[in-house]
């Protein structure tokens, strides 16, 4: 089913994320913000008890915040979005703290993992569109130092809110390889939500 935007204030991001609403604006989708709050670790302790893959896991989040709020706002569009890091069949959450952060980036040192973008679409507190997206990430063999040296120059709000690397920004320079979106890697899929809201 597709749904023609008229107005902007038709939409609601279910989402926190400054990225996100970065990404719509940039491409003329002016949304008002309403956070979702749900409790995203216990969803995935759950979704990993039944063996879910990343992509479900991520795919089932971003339906969850969308359906609580499109609940509450019944005539508008709620955009619900999650990301995850694959490592080896692995997820990898944001770091809460610098020591996290510079274990996710050992972890990662000299692999390849993949970036998972979700995003539904929802209304009267159902899911109306999905889709999710994957980019693929070589990261270079970086030295302990070379870590650390990095992680010093990015700032506590680029750090907490694009994981451990800025895709457009200083974060690249960690990569041999990146195939994929960069609009996708940091978080939405915008190509593929215009098509579907014909924008």
């Amino acid at each position: 089913m597709k749904f023609i935007v008229r107005t902007m204030s038709e939409i609601i991001l279910a989402s926190k994320s400054k990225v996100r609403k970065d990404i719509l604006q940039s491409n003329g989708i002016y949304c008002e913000v309403i956070p979702s709050n749900i409790d995203e670790d216990s969803v995935k302790e759950s979704l990993f008890k039944k063996n879910a893959s990343p992509e479900i896991i991520s795919k089932n989040l971003a339906e969850l915040k969308a359906n609580k709020i499109s609940a509450k706002f019944e005539d508008k569009l709620v955009i619900g979005a999650d990301s995850v890091i694959d490592l080896e069949g692995k997820i990898i959450s944001k770091p809460t703290n610098r020591t996290q952060a510079l274990d996710i980036l050992k972890s990662l040192n000299g692999k390849t993992h993949h970036l998972i973008s979700s995003v539904c679409i929802s209304k009267g507190g159902n899911m109306i569109w999905n889709y999710t997206e994957k980019a693929q990430l070589i990261m270079k063999k970086l030295k302990l130092e070379e870590l650390e040296n990095y992680l010093s120059k990015i700032s506590d709000e680029t750090l907490y809110a694009y994981n451990v690397y800025q895709i457009e920004g200083l974060g690249k320079t960690l990569f041999l390889d990146i195939k994929g979106d960069n609009n996708t890697i940091m978080g939405l899929p915008i190509k593929k939500i215009k098509d579907y809201l014909k924008i």
